[in-house]
């Protein structure tokens, strides 16, 4: 791949349906490309195709929605070498600028002005193993961490990582999301209120706006 470019999936406007600025305007750029395979993957159609766009080309895209805020996702973005190039360049033109990525690819090098959302992979994603448990002590507290959870064992395996890595004093917001169609959101809330937990429940609002499909 030449050294400027990104192989991207699209590039939309909409608003932010997860993390903590869930229902702000923002630009989203989907890079191609995924090593996991998790069960509940909902972006599988970025795994393979998109289209090689110059990073000058993205950027210009972006500023031409007049956004503020801008999510890099995927896919997994940070497959893609040039992924932090392209953070750096988003947050030179002073964006708040998100970085959503699974829990497998080394964040070491991502400008450190970017909000990492962090995907740690449950039991029930089927790539549990492939978290880089390395990446924790580099998040900050302008970051995020986040748990998708398919049932109480998944649920039950977070509260334990919250406490084994101290996730409440080294991150701003833990994220619990339930499972699109897997688990239920009132089950998952309750357990949540019971446990007095001190996480942020979340669900998928572009979902509840205009269903599951791309470009929302």
């Amino acid at each position: 791949m030449p050294e400027n470019t990104l192989r991207i999936t699209e590039i939309f406007y909409s608003l932010q349906g997860e993390s903590r600025t869930a229902g702000l305007p923002t630009c989203f750029v989907r890079l191609t490309g995924c090593p996991l395979r998790c069960g509940y993957c909902d972006s599988e159609y970025a795994f393979y195709g998109g289209e090689k766009f110059t990073l000058k080309n993205i950027v210009q895209q972006v500023q031409d929605t007049k956004t503020h805020y801008v999510c890099v996702t995927g896919g997994e973005p940070l497959a893609q070498p040039n992924c932090l190039p392209l953070l750096t360049q988003l947050c030179d033109l002073g964006l708040t600028v998100s970085l959503e990525t699974s829990g497998a690819m080394d964040i070491s090098h991502v400008d450190k002005r970017v909000d990492i959302v962090l995907d740690l992979k449950t039991p029930a994603s089927g790539e549990v193993s492939k978290n880089m448990y390395s990446n924790i002590p580099l998040l900050a507290k302008k970051d995020q961490v986040k748990f998708v959870l398919c049932n109480r064992a998944d649920y039950d395996w977070a509260r334990a990582q919250i406490d084994l890595h101290s996730l409440q004093e080294r991150v701003g917001d833990i994220l619990f999301s339930p499972c699109y169609e897997q688990l239920n959101p009132t089950e998952l809330a309750n357990w949540i209120v019971d446990d007095k937990l001190q996480v942020r429940f979340q669900t998928q609002l572009h979902k509840a706006l205009w269903g599951d499909k791309p470009g929302v």
